[in-house]
This record gives C-alpha cells, structure tokens and sequence, in this order.
C-alpha cells in the first residue's frame, strides 16, 4: 500500500496552500492524502473551554480546521483519497511520528500563530530538522498557485557524496514524476577565507577548484542517474557559497531539494540542517524538500 502525503494544517492560508499544493502532488501518483490536525495548537493559543456545549471549543475549532482542509482538497481534485486525523499532542510530536509513515510531510510556510515578519515557523522548522522522511516547506507559492511549479524544473543541492544518494534519488524520482528537467547544482569556491561574493582568479588553481566541483558531482549523480535513465539531467557547476548559489536557483525552480545528515543516537535523532538547508528554508523562493541522510 502507498504511504500517505501527510499534510499539517491549522485553518491558516499557509496550511492552505500546502494542502492545494500536496492535492496536486497526490493525484497524479496515486497517492491517498492525510491532513492532520495537532489539536494542542489551539490550546497553546488559549482557546477556551466552551460552557454549556458537549465538545470544547477547542474540539469544534479542530474539527472544523481539519473539514474545511477536507472539502478543500476534495474540490481541488475528487479523485483523491482523503482522510483526517485530530491528533491529541502537539504540532511537532504529531508531525513526527506521522511522518514515520508518510511518503513525505508537507508544511506551510509557518501557521496561524506566526508573527507577521516571521520567516518561517518553528514548527516547520523543527520538524524538517527531525523528521524521518522528507519534509517539504511551501515557501514561495503566495499567490495561491500552488501547482504551477509543478512544470518548472527540479534543482538539487549536491553535497559532500559521501553523506548519502537519499536525497539525490527523491530529486530525480521528483523529476520523473513531473515530467520536468532535473538541474543538479554544485556550488564551489576560490579559497575559503575569501568573503562571499569576491571573484576568482583566472588561472591554474580555480580550475583545480571547479574541476574538484565537477568530480564530485558526478559522483554524487551516478547511482539515482543510473536507476532514472530518462530523467534530462544537467550539471551545473557555480562559484560562489552554497547558500547564495541554491538561493539564486530556486527562483525559476518548481522545487529545490536538499539533503540533510541525520546522526541516530540511543533511538534519537537531533536536530541537524546545517546552514544550506537552514537558508533554503527561510529564503527560498519555490517549495523545499528537506530529505534526511542516514550516516
């Protein structure tokens, strides 16, 4: 049986738009959808308890968030499966263990307790930082448009190899699936105490340092190419810091996905992105798939 989109909503415009988005995501691969509501979000809004009513006003509040995501996605595409969920715990421990049985988990940019100005929530955050599968934040999309990244390309941020292919293969099956060109990005640099943004020297050294660039992402590629054969695969490799590099691609991507290191400890896992990720997800301009990397 397929895993689930697992989508967290709270009834903010956010939640909203992750639900339009992952509906799209849903029906043409088949995929049932699960919304899913941490019911102790509006309690740590101070919702008060209603008086004279069977349910509190907390449980109405929940169950309405989670029907009007419902009949949302519904009309989106009927096709759909869609099921809901009002989970008793709150938004990051729900999230979580939904998420041990999910394809991927897809958030909002922040929810209905975000402070204006905010550049992402912290649930979202946390979440992507500890999640077991992947984890995909709708930044961009504010338009209410959320399908149309759907047909621009996919980029992947490309890493250390060594880290894993995990977040390579999510890239190129993204690709597959949307019928999209593939952009794989390998950001490189003249010298690490140079300060961003300083241009190299022409010579014998910066052509050691990019072609070091075009190595590894050829090795970073090899398998999840070999596994995508069809996927339009093009390499690119940029001076400059990761961070500035994947930024400046994510504003003609319908995606942009990075990978993650996850340190497994007594049964735990930390709360590790690292700076590339960390930017992405504040500053991206098109959604961001955060996929962990067993090491």
């Amino acid at each position: 049986m397929d895993l689930p989109l697992v989508v967290g909503v709270d009834g903010s415009e956010p939640a909203m738009r992750a639900v339009d988005w992952a509906t799209d995501e849903a029906a043409p691969r088949g995929l049932p959808l699960r919304l899913v509501y941490a019911s102790l979000w509006e309690r740590y809004e101070g919702a008060a308890l209603a008086e004279g009513l069977d349910r509190s006003a907390e449980q109405i509040m929940a169950d309405t968030v989670v029907e009007a995501a419902a009949r949302r996605a519904r009309r989106r595409d009927a096709g759909v499966k869609v099921t809901t969920e009002v989970v008793p715990d709150d938004a990051v421990g729900a999230l979580l263990r939904e998420g041990l049985n999910a394809t991927a988990l897809v958030l909002g940019s922040r929810g209905r307790s975000g402070i204006a100005g905010m550049l992402l929530g912290s649930v979202s955050l946390t979440v992507a930082a500890r999640a077991h599968c992947p984890v995909i934040v709708l930044r961009g999309s504010h338009d209410n448009r959320a399908g149309a990244g759907r047909h621009r390309r996919v980029v992947l941020g490309v890493g250390d190899p060594s880290h894993g292919s995990a977040a390579a293969r999510f890239a190129f099956q993204e690709a597959a699936e949307r019928g999209v060109a593939l952009e794989a990005v390998r950001a490189w640099r003249w010298s690490a105490h140079e300060p961003a943004g300083h241009p190299v020297e022409p010579g014998e050294p910066a052509r050691r340092h990019e072609q070091g660039a075009v190595e590894l992402l050829d090795k970073a590629l090899s398998g999840a190419a070999a596994e995508c054969p069809a996927v339009d695969v093009r390499r690119r490799t940029v001076e400059g810091t990761a961070r500035t590099v994947l930024l400046d691609a994510s504003t003609e991507a319908g995606l942009l996905v990075v990978g993650v290191r996850r340190h497994d400890s007594h049964g735990h896992t930390g709360m590790q992105l690292g700076r590339v990720a960390h930017a992405a997800l504040h500053h991206a301009a098109c959604p961001v798939a955060v996929v962990p990397e067993r090491v």
